[in-house]
């Protein structure tokens, strides 16, 4: 594997001098997608995401048959995780080789200049399969103390599968609020199927970062991240086949704090099929003042995006959704909700708003206009609503009342590649290319420079670009040293 990534880096090194790409690629989006193409390490958002570069400090290892008696070498590696999380020191790392283990409850921290990675180690394939001796929810792995925040830790390259609660659990408390938690580049599925849990999940953890994540299968939502949460970056990932949410965020003023969520991103996700059970591809509830962008949503049998007020302490507010691509489903829901109009102040540009369904289509308001919405720019259908569905307006209809001026139907046939095959880039001459606005988004989904031609394109892939070099020197540099 290092050998051939080697040569793929002289391979891009050599062919940075000749031309850029000059046409969309055409490969389906597929869910075996393990890690997103180039935003892990270069997005538009990533001078806001927590860093998480440990400093040089020791590497221990985890394996079966090992002995936490021993000195956690490559040699003599110790045996359960609880007891490699017990036992290091802010820039250690442990690396995991393949096997089934139990989870483990983290409750150490690192420090700003010295993070402590839990991780596979190259090329293993580490399964966690049931909670740790010292666990305390019924979760494989969890990330909390108690009496004391925990913050600076990576968790990255782990399957994680059949917990009887959640999967991934950070949880700080109102007053000892865990941060700066890194989880990437995990498998997280069939966790919480007999009692509703969630794949990934964070709760009072500022300045979490959940990046390059496959969450499926699991009980209730795919990623959810409650609590007063702050600076939140999900970015990314790929959740699909969960119960009800893909992506949930919830401020839930009941648990204590502030119950508001703020400055966060959700960016370069790939969702559906979620919401059998309720439930959006990414729901807001006491949401404020964070950015949704850059998404590919489809074929989730819900809602799309969601804004409203229900556990929250305020309506989900100050939000700008730009550049997703949406498509609902004949048994789906609005591709947009306002639900309440207390959530003010809400922007939704450059968007690809489709729907299958006969009447339910790009923007619904639960009851009546909320206060500072703007919205232009997309491409809709011609269904919009402001009393949750009870009067259906075609586009001229909702122009009329001040919005999307600039916006206009078309059908997925004109706009992209293959969307009977689930391929959303853009076709050679679809109506979305160079109609956007520019709203300062300066990559798409799959890292490509924004704008390629005189404008932006709408939706969540830009036609006609190409991945800046040094970027894709970056990433591949990345996978070499993840390589070994």
């Amino acid at each position: 594997m290092k050998n051939l990534l080697s040569c793929v880096l002289l391979f891009f090194l050599l062919a940075a001098c000749g031309s850029p790409t000059t046409a969309a690629s055409t490969q389906a989006v597929v869910p075996t997608q393990s890690l997103p193409t180039l935003p892990l390490l270069d997005s538009p958002t990533e001078a806001v995401a927590p860093k998480a570069q440990p400093t040089a400090g020791n590497t221990y290892s985890v394996a079966p048959g090992g002995n936490d008696n021993g000195p956690g070498s490559l040699a003599q590696p110790w045996q359960t995780l609880q007891h490699a999380v017990d036992s290091v020191a802010p820039g250690d790392t442990i690396l995991v080789q393949s096997g089934a283990y139990l989870g483990a409850r983290i409750a150490n921290s690192g420090t700003p200049q010295a993070w402590i990675a839990l991780r596979a180690a190259a090329g293993a394939s580490v399964l966690l399969n049931a909670p740790g001796p010292e666990n305390w929810h019924g979760s494989i792995l969890e990330i909390e103390n108690g009496d004391e925040a925990v913050a600076y830790w990576i968790i990255d390259g782990l399957e994680v599968s059949g917990a009887p609660s959640w999967g991934i659990d950070s949880r700080g408390t109102e007053d000892y609020k865990n941060h700066h938690i890194t989880i990437r580049g995990n498998r997280v599925h069939d966790n919480g199927l007999g009692t509703g849990r969630t794949g990934i999940f964070a709760a009072f953890t500022d300045d979490v970062l959940i990046e390059g994540n496959i969450s499926y299968g699991n009980g209730e939502h795919g990623i959810y991240v409650n609590n007063s949460s702050d600076r939140f970056t999900i970015r990314g990932n790929t959740v699909y086949a969960n119960a009800n949410c893909g992506i949930h965020l919830n401020g839930d003023e009941s648990m204590g704090g502030d119950g508001v969520m703020t400055n966060g991103v959700v960016e370069n996700n790939i969702i559906y099929e979620n919401g059998t059970g309720g439930g959006s591809a990414i729901n807001m509830d006491g949401v404020s003042s964070s950015l949704v962008q850059n998404n590919l949503i489809y074929n989730n049998h819900a809602t799309g995006i969601a804004l409203f007020y229900e556990n929250g302490a305020e309506c989900s507010q100050n939000n700008r959704i730009l550049h997703n691509t949406i498509l609902m489903p004949a048994n789906g829901r609005w591709a947009v909700l306002v639900a309440d109009p207390a959530c003010v102040n809400n922007q939704v540009f450059n968007n690809i708003l489709y729907s299958y369904h006969s009447y339910r289509g790009s923007i619904s308001f639960g009851d009546g206009i909320p206060a500072g919405f703007q919205s232009d720019y997309n491409v809709v259908v011609n269904a919009f609503t402001t009393n949750d569905g009870d009067t259906v307006l075609d586009l001229s209809g909702w122009q009329a009342l001040g919005f999307d001026q600039h916006s206009f139907t078309a059908t997925p046939e004109t706009l992209f590649v293959n969307p009977a095959g689930h391929d959303y880039h853009l076709r050679e001459g679809s109506p979305a290319i160079d109609a956007a606005s520019s709203q300062g988004v300066t990559r798409d989904l799959e890292g490509n420079l924004r704008p390629a031609g005189d404008a932006p394109d709408m939706g969540a892939f830009e036609w006609g670009s190409s991945p800046p070099v040094g970027s894709i020197f970056n990433y591949l540099l990345f996978l070499l040293r993840r390589s070994g």
